[in-house]
Formats: structure tokens, C-alpha cells, sequence
């Protein structure tokens, strides 16, 4: 009995953490489109490439699915993607910062002023 009854607390807490999660991955796009100042400095240009520490073209990010930008901003922010502005950048946004910005550009809003 006991044996079922931790199984039982385990699973429960498994959910909770799951649902939680779920929240917090759901951003909004009108707090999105508030913290964008730090991203159309390169994102928001048309053709744009950087120089340091490479030169390569910049993404849009308009139209990108919100998971995407969300695991790549995990990314740069836990080193596992090494560009130093990024890293730099990610290292200040919170989880909910992240979703905000992922569901921002994913609008349609955002799609078309990509263009």
C-alpha cells in the first residue's frame, strides 16, 4: 500500500510540474511585442549581417514558430549555442520573457513587418 500510495505522489507531482510547464511556456504577444527593442536592432533589418564573430546573415524572426524561438533562446542563454550578443541577451530573459518574445513573433503582426 504504501509502495502505491508514493507512485501515486510521484505521478501527481510529475503532473503538476508538466502543467506547470505548459503555463509557463504560453506567451503573450502583446508583452512579446514590448521587449523587442533588444532584437530589431539586428533581426528587425532586412538583409542584414553581423561581422563579429562572423559574418553570416541575420534570421528573421517573424513567422518563426514560437517552440523554436523559445529552445533557441534556451540555447544561447545555457551556452549550448555559443553567438556572444545572443548569449549575452538570452542570459537577461526570464522563462517568461522567452514565451512572451516566441509568441510575438510568431503573430501574424510580426510576420508581415518581416517582410
Amino acid at each position: 500500500m504504501r509502495r502505491h500510495t508514493t507512485l501515486s505522489t510521484v505521478v501527481a507531482a510529475a503532473l503538476v510540474a508538466a502543467a506547470g510547464a505548459l503555463h509557463a511556456a504560453e506567451g503573450d504577444p502583446a508583452a512579446g511585442k514590448g521587449k523587442t527593442s533588444m532584437c530589431i536592432g539586428c533581426h528587425g533589418i532586412g538583409g542584414y549581417k553581423t561581422a563579429f564573430p562572423a559574418v553570416y546573415s541575420v534570421p528573421k524572426l517573424g513567422g518563426q514558430h514560437a517552440a523554436y524561438i523559445v529552445k533557441a533562446l534556451q540555447a544561447y542563454k545555457t551556452g549550448a549555442r555559443s553567438h556572444p550578443s545572443m548569449r549575452a541577451i538570452a542570459a537577461t530573459l526570464s522563462d517568461k520573457d522567452m514565451a512572451d518574445l516566441a509568441a510575438y513573433y510568431a503573430t501574424d503582426a510580426a510576420k508581415s513587418a518581416a517582410k
